[in-house]
């Protein structure tokens, strides 16, 4: 029996999800300012909306990773941030449906996915997890911790920000960034525990290939973060402190994540290297 397979069902649900990551990414990043008639509600400044866009960029390669991945360890860190976003993003619905243009497709599609998603994630959780063993990779390269402790850092502190964020937007309305409302608040904080979720479990994952493809998918994630913030900077309100905090975060954010990409992916190659030539 293989301990490390990737079930049908998981990459079925990957499939699913593709269509929808690959049509918001374009309405919501190339057609920010026409949310009003082609998505499920309006979201204004345009800033939000790519922002939200970034996020499913990242997923976009995250899901393909998912369909092309041979082992469930390569893929398996990336479910739970999933699928604590899609269920932020479902509650968020709940919690601020008057906002959504209930007439309309992209509103039907958006409510079937952010309510079912959740329980889809988790049953592919349980359903690879059962048989999953935990062992390495033949010559996997483990991350000291010294060298996981400024990804873990970011991680955490984007995860207790977007908590502080989705728990409590009222006090936040006036101090971020740019111009929010309590439900673009919280899809705000829900991008935030993506990377937050990552870097949580990297407290306790060591093994370079269980991060390779999350942090591929965050890199995708950050570039375009940081091009939105370049594209709608005229949306960003610079009186306020946490701009240039904010700004200066995703900028460290990209630089130190690719980093740690290039630095891991330099000492996984060098033992693949030594044990091709044994």
């Amino acid at each position: 029996m293989n301990h490390d397979r990737i079930y049908g069902f998981t990459r079925t649900v990957a499939a699913l999800v593709l269509p929808f990551l690959a049509v918001a990414s374009v309405l919501l990043y190339l057609l920010p300012r026409r949310t009003d008639e082609l998505f499920a509600w309006t979201i204004n400044p345009p800033l939000t909306a790519m922002f939200l866009a970034s996020a499913y960029l990242g997923g976009i390669w995250f899901f393909v990773g998912v369909l092309m991945a041979a082992r469930w360890h390569r893929v398996a860190v990336g479910f739970p941030a999933v699928m604590v976003f899609s269920a932020l993003l479902g509650m968020a619905t709940l919690i601020h449906w008057d906002r959504f243009h209930h007439d309309h497709v992209s509103f039907i599609v958006w409510a079937v996915l952010y309510l079912t998603t959740p329980f889809l994630v988790l049953i592919a959780m349980v359903t690879n997890s059962r048989v999953y063993t935990g062992r390495p990779e033949r010559r996997d390269y483990e991350i000291p911790l010294l060298f996981r402790a400024l990804p873990i850092l970011i991680g955490l502190a984007a995860l207790a920000t977007g908590a502080l964020l989705y728990a409590s937007p009222g006090n936040f309305l006036g101090v971020w960034p740019w111009e929010l409302t309590p439900l673009t608040a919280r899809v705000v904080a829900a991008v935030l525990t993506l990377p937050g979720m990552v870097g949580l479990w990297l407290i306790f994952e060591p093994r370079w290939s269980s991060f390779r493809l999350l942090f591929q998918a965050q890199l995708t994630s950050l570039v375009f973060i940081c091009l939105a913030l370049v594209f709608a900077r005229a949306d960003l309100n610079w009186s306020r402190v946490a701009t240039a905090w904010f700004v200066a975060g995703m900028a460290v954010s990209l630089v130190t994540y690719l980093a740690f990409y290039l630095y891991c992916e330099r000492h996984s190659r060098k033992l693949a290297a030594e044990d091709a030539a044994r």
